[in-house]
């Protein structure tokens, strides 16, 4: 017994031995981020990463070592173009572009990102834009393109461009080597995980909320309120990222207070495997899987990689294009809490046809439901209200919700989650739904404070899969 007991005790003081001598005759080229006690701690994991891909139960640890790095102080961003807002928004818009061997489509980006958003959203968030790399010359034409071109968004402290000088960079000679990855992509996709810690570390001060998306993508319209929408019908519960779009790096969602745990780490592996791939181990480290939307709000556009312009015709199926065709309108019973006219139909809110309902009056708190004979994959829903020809009768204080029933309710649903708003009297938006598939039971639409006047449903149109 005592035998086997020194034999325990000599492996573990080789062990421990092991990781010292890696770290003081091997060392890592994160020494101007890094203190002895991380550089252990890198050692350990970097051999827990190649031993097991699993999932791990250090998320403990990693804080604690995380608290302890303090800021980035050798990461000198500095703004190129522009202003941060004064005051905080709710989410900052992160890309990082680098020249392309093909051209670039960072300018189409900003171009499908504002246009896909309305003067009243872009209140709310700001873009900026990493130009990561140090070529003088590609810089001064890419700052002069985006400062003609986006010169109003550029004034209303919207956009913000920012440069990383070089020096700033970990080393990229003698990068560790991976079996499958040639020495030039490890070299690549290093470089992109600085790039892109670097832009989150500039951010993490700006908003409550940060959106990770490419430099060569389209946006769907009205993706920020979507985005705003599901962020506050997942407002009390536990999340890392949710997730806009199934490819890469496309569309992930951070709370800003997590960035600086998420910048540590991507410097800290950014030799080991591409960022997409250290964004599932840090769902792994964190103990918390991905939470996907669907339909993708994001849409790959580029033909060619920023990796020596190989082509790359990458796309997002679950994206859909603005021709949705014709509403369809299954089978649904129609309840109510609003004050019926007595020659109005209540079905005539949901038909298709040119007929619609009137209700005498709204107070807070009535609604109309839609309750579906067999719940369905709604995908998008539309909502108008007011007259045709001169907008009156509209309910201007509204809102839509997606009902799911669990109890098998006749008449109602158990559970409801914000959809959006009315605007105008209008809304009209897609469904965003969780990988998990949820059908939809329930339509809502909730008056929030009590009309002045009689309002109009003219349609309550779903389309569904």
């Amino acid at each position: 017994m005592k035998d086997l007991l020194w034999r325990l005790i000599i492996i573990a003081t080789a062990g421990v031995f092991w990781i010292f001598f890696f770290i003081k005759e091997i060392p890592f080229d994160t020494t101007s981020f890094l203190s002895l006690e991380e550089k252990e701690m890198v050692a350990w994991q970097r051999a827990w990463m190649q031993i097991n891909s699993g999932r791990t139960n250090h998320l403990e640890t990693f804080k604690h070592m995380q608290k302890k790095s303090g800021p980035l102080k050798n990461a000198n961003s500095h703004i190129v173009i522009g202003a941060p807002p004064v005051e905080k928004k709710l989410l900052t818009i992160g890309m990082s572009s680098v020249p392309r061997p093909r051209g670039s489509y960072l300018l189409d980006t900003l171009q499908s990102l504002f246009f896909a958003s309305s003067s009243s959203e872009q209140k709310h968030f700001i873009v900026l834009v990493h130009l990561a790399d140090p070529d003088p010359k590609w810089l001064d034409q890419m700052s002069a393109n985006i400062s003609t071109l986006f010169k109003p968004y550029i004034h209303a402290r919207q956009l913000v461009v920012i440069n990383t000088p070089l020096k700033s960079y970990l080393s990229l000679k003698d990068l560790k080597k991976n079996l499958k990855d040639t020495p030039a992509y490890v070299a690549f996709h290093s470089k992109q995980s600085m790039d892109y810690a670097f832009l989150m570390n500039f951010a993490t001060n700006h908003s409550d909320y940060f959106l990770m998306i490419a430099d060569d993508v389209k946006c769907a319209p009205g993706f920020v309120t979507q985005i705003a929408t599901t962020v506050s019908a997942w407002e009390n519960k536990h999340w890392v990222t949710l997730e806009f779009s199934q490819l890469g790096f496309i569309g992930k969602l951070f709370h800003t207070r997590d960035l600086p745990r998420f910048v540590h780490f991507l410097l800290l592996f950014h030799q080991e495997m591409p960022c997409d791939c250290l964004l599932s181990h840090f769902h792994d480290l964190m103990q918390q899987t991905p939470i996907q939307f669907l339909p993708s709000l994001f849409q790959h556009m580029g033909n060619y990689s920023s990796f020596e312009g190989k082509f790359n015709s990458l796309k997002d199926k679950e994206f859909k294009e603005n021709d949705v065709g014709s509403p369809s309108n299954p089978a649904a019973s129609i309840y109510t809490s609003l004050k019926v006219a007595n020659d109005s139909v209540l079905m005539n809110s949901y038909s298709l046809d040119k007929n619609f309902f009137y209700a005498k009056s709204a107070e807070a708190g009535s609604h109309l439901t839609v309750v579906l004979d067999i719940s369905a994959k709604v995908f998008q829903v539309q909502v108008l209200t007011g007259s045709d020809l001169k907008d009156k009768n509209q309910l201007k204080e509204g809102q839509v919700e997606l009902g799911y029933d669990s109890t098998n309710r006749v008449n109602d649903c158990d559970d409801y989650i914000l959809l959006g708003l009315l605007v105008n009297g209008i809304l009209n938006k897609q469904v965003l739904s969780n990988k998990s598939g949820k059908k939809v039971k329930c339509v809502r639409l909730l008056v929030t404070a009590t009309s002045p006047s009689g309002i109009i449903v003219r349609h309550i149109n779903l389309w569904t899969e």
